[in-house]
This record gives C-alpha cells, structure tokens and sequence, in this order.
C-alpha cells in the first residue's frame, strides 16, 4: 500500500481507503475462489494494483468516459482504475463466470458506483466504449478481432480512442501488423524490477 502511496500522491481519503481495503478483500475471496495465485496474493499491490494502475500514469480518463475492460479475471486493471476515476464508468468483462463473483463482491466492498459486470465474450458486448483495457488476455492481433467495432468514434481524449493494454516480454513480432502501435515500458513510471519487462501498448483505432 505504501508503493501505490509513493506513485499516487493525490488521493483522495476514500480513495484511499478503498485502496487500503483491496489486500483484506481479496485475500477473504481468494480462500473461496482462486482468482489470484498465492505468491500473487502476497505481492498484490504490486503485481496487480500497481501495475494496473500504469494505465493511469499514461492517460487521465476523462468523467463519462466509458471503458471497457476485458477478460478482467480478478477484477484487474479495472477496479484499480475505477478507484483512481470514480467519475468514469467501467465495464468489466469476462467469461468465467466465478471469477466475475470475486469481483462483484469486491466492488459492493468497495463501494465503487461507477462498476458494471458482465459474463459474456466480448464479441457479443453491446454498446461502444473510449477505450479498451486488458492484460495480456491474447495475442494483439486475436485481441483486435475479438473487439472490432467496439470503439466508439466520438473523441473526447487528448489522445485517440483504442486499445491499452498491459503486457510483457518481446513483442516485436505480435506488433508487426500494427505500425501505429505505441509501446511504453512500465520502468518509466516505476522503478521496482517487476516492472523492467512490462509494457503498454496503446493502439489507437
């Protein structure tokens, strides 16, 4: 919790709060539903709430946005975010069925208003959203597939509407078909050594 402290200097008391909260509900869910490993459970907010929350050191999403974060196993990027942006709306997809209970018991714990979950595919998703968020649910291609036209034209952004997404390793050749693709590596924003091989890709579509 001092880490997401030292990066994230403004937060509010209940985000604050709501931060703090995350280890002990996690930690109670996990017992009944593995949706994170133990070696992770013991580095959460490192593993997860920090490195979710890379997304917020690349962009600021703006109140009404939508987001649409997809494949969110544990709840991750997206309920880190929606803490971060309590004034924009998340929509959290997956395809397993209990690990959206893990997360829907998270939010009530939380609080957080401004979640919404669903248990579906992602091509079946209605709607259209500013971005698209997700961590290494695929390969960037398959991922591009899977949510064509879920991108809403209307830009309300500094930067264009698309895709971030979180991921590791040499993506060089999963990257060739997409020459508008922005890569950030996460060790600009954070200094610890998990994050010397992670990445975001911002795709703007």
């Amino acid at each position: 919790m001092e880490t997401i402290l030292d990066y994230f200097q403004n937060l509010s008391s209940e985000q604050i709060k709501q931060y703090a909260s995350l280890e002990a509900l996690y930690q109670d869910w996990n017992l009944k539903i593995n949706v994170v490993s133990r070696k992770d459970i013991d580095e959460l907010y490192l593993r997860h709430v920090l490195h979710s929350l890379a997304i917020a050191k690349f962009i600021n999403f703006n109140p009404k946005a939508k987001i649409l974060d997809v494949g969110t196993g544990g709840g991750f990027p997206g309920i880190p975010l929606a803490i971060m942006f309590p004034e924009t709306e998340f929509v959290l997809v997956d395809s397993i069925a209990k690990k959206l209970k893990v997360v829907q018991e998270v939010v009530e714990g939380l609080g957080l208003k401004n979640v919404s979950t669903i248990h579906s595919r992602v091509e079946e998703i209605p709607g259209k959203f500013d971005f698209i968020i997700s961590r290494a649910v695929a390969a960037m291609p398959t991922f591009v597939h899977w949510t064509r036209g879920k991108i809403s034209s209307k830009q309300n952004h500094t930067i264009k509407n698309g895709i971030i997404y979180l991921k590791g390793g040499d993506l060089q050749e999963e990257l060739k078909g997409f020459p508008n693709a922005k890569v950030i590596d996460l060790s600009s924003y954070f200094k610890e050594d998990f994050f010397e091989t992670k990445k975001i890709v911002y795709l703007p579509i």
